[in-house]
């Protein structure tokens, strides 16, 4: 069977060429689209459908299965604290330099595009955004209806950080219920594992959403606008590079501890989320090597790592939305000023706790988006080429996932540091990561975040 890289690198080619098949078809894109654009159109459109149909439930199940995992914790609530508190640290951090970088490079500017009409040029408040997170129901569901030749049309939203507040409030009244809420965790562990599968079987439609995200693209943007997605491309990647070579090198010498070992320890973790793109997929063997290679105690670790494959995306939720959301305004011609970058800041840290897996980057890009009030036409746009940018990110995340446990551990002194020292013949596997990581690879759909199949395993991050 052809690898799942294999694939999405075909549906990239080929749609791009639909793409360009259809803009030479004539026809206006936004008026009178021709088949082709129609088609392509509906393809994309269908399948971020598919992609958002699965956050309200998947963040829900896992941010309370996550919660519930302090059971097993002594000193839950300061471990809690601590864990959360370096999650933000680190997310904000890397926000910051994807704040730069996106201010520097200017990844959108001179493509040309124009906002769409119905765009009005407002743009988003703190006002607003704060209001935002006092959940309206129990699903943080909203309905807009629109009234267009005579015709009604109703559409259902979800607002990420409403659910993330929900989730944590029941997660917590959970805890302090104690055991008569056994029941209820077992069966809220139960629903995350069935959603995990049902999101592989979606994923594994992703170089057909990618045909159909890319072709519309190049269709109604033209070929200028390839370059500009490339030059995005490339300034998210440097991003990426400098958090993980750089700001994680400097947080773990500064907590005394060996640049070197981190790395060959996590970097069985961080080699199967590149490949698999796959944070929720990876976990398995991200818990496995930060608790046998970095030497954080298990009880711990089972807390913290499955939290961060679900809250923790530096790459996602952090470098990644404010490169975008810069990205988009350039690409609109829209002026961001300073209090926007602090709303992108915010929103960012805050929001990174709301993604989830699969579709993590594209929450965030919709989350941070609609906060500043930038046209949505633009996660449509960068979806297109979603799934190159995805291995960096999740690598990234796994990578970061791995490390705050180890730091937390290291401050509360519960880090085994002869185990983190411990040698490991110039390879990074131990064993039991080398069972880990072979039986993840057997079965990459169980335990699925972002899910495809390539040399090891399959999933997106």
């Amino acid at each position: 069977m052809t690898s799942f890289g294999v694939q999405i690198i075909a549906a990239l080619v080929i749609g791009i060429v639909l793409g360009l098949v259809a803009k030479a078809m004539g026809g206006d894109p936004k008026t009178s689209p021709n088949w082709l654009t129609t088609t392509l159109h509906t393809i994309g459109a269908d399948y971020v459908s598919l992609l958002k149909a699965a956050v309200v439930p998947l963040i829900f199940t896992a941010v309370v299965s996550s919660i519930a995992n302090l059971r097993q914790v002594s000193n839950a609530a300061r471990l809690a604290w601590n864990t959360l508190l370096w999650f933000a640290i680190t997310a904000l951090i890397a926000v910051v330099i994807g704040i730069g970088l996106g201010v520097l490079f200017r990844p959108g500017a001179g493509a040309g595009g124009q906002a769409p009409a119905q765009y009005t040029g407002n743009t988003g408040s703190w006002w607003a955004f704060l209001q935002g997170l006092i959940p309206g129901n129990f699903l943080g569901l909203g309905a807009d209806t629109t009234v267009a030749d005579g015709a009604a049309t109703t559409a259902v939203s979800f607002n990420v950080l409403q659910i993330l507040v929900i989730a944590i409030a029941v997660g917590i009244a959970a805890l302090k219920v104690g055991k008569p809420a056994e029941p209820f965790l077992n069966l809220t562990k139960s629903a995350l594992a069935v959603i995990q599968k049902v999101l592989w079987w979606i994923i594994r439609l992703a170089p057909i959403g990618t045909i159909g995200l890319i072709g519309r693209a190049v269709a109604e943007y033209g070929w200028d606008t390839i370059g500009s997605l490339g030059w995005f491309i490339l300034t998210v990647y440097v991003g990426l590079a400098l958090v993980a070579f750089v700001v994680y090198p400097v947080l773990v010498k500064a907590h005394g501890l060996s640049v070197k070992q981190f790395f060959s320890g996590v970097w069985p973790a961080a080699q199967l989320g590149f490949v698999s793109r796959s944070s929720i997929g990876t976990m398995p063997l991200t818990q496995r090597v930060t608790e046998r290679n970095l030497g954080v105690p298990s009880g711990y670790a089972s807390f913290a790592v499955p939290l961060g494959s679900t809250t923790k995306m530096d790459g996602c939720a952090a470098i990644y939305p404010a490169v975008a959301a810069i990205f988009v305004a350039q690409f609109f011609h829209v002026d961001l000023n300073i209090g926007q970058y602090l709303l992108i800041v915010v929103v960012s840290v805050l929001g990174s706790a709301a993604t989830a897996g699969t579709t993590g980057a594209t929450v965030m890009l919709t989350l941070t988006l609609s906060t500043l009030g930038l046209p949505l036409e633009g996660v449509g746009l960068l979806l297109a080429i979603d799934p190159i940018l995805d291995m960096g990110r999740t690598a990234l995340n796994v990578t970061g996932q791995a490390l705050v446990p180890t730091i937390v551990a290291k401050r509360q002194g519960m880090l085994d540091e002869a185990l983190y020292n411990a040698p490991r013949s110039g390879a990074p596997f131990t064993d039991d990561v080398r069972e880990v990581a072979q039986e993840t690879a057997a079965v990459p759909a169980e335990s699925a975040d972002d899910g495809q199949r390539t040399g090891l395993v399959g999933t997106r991050g």
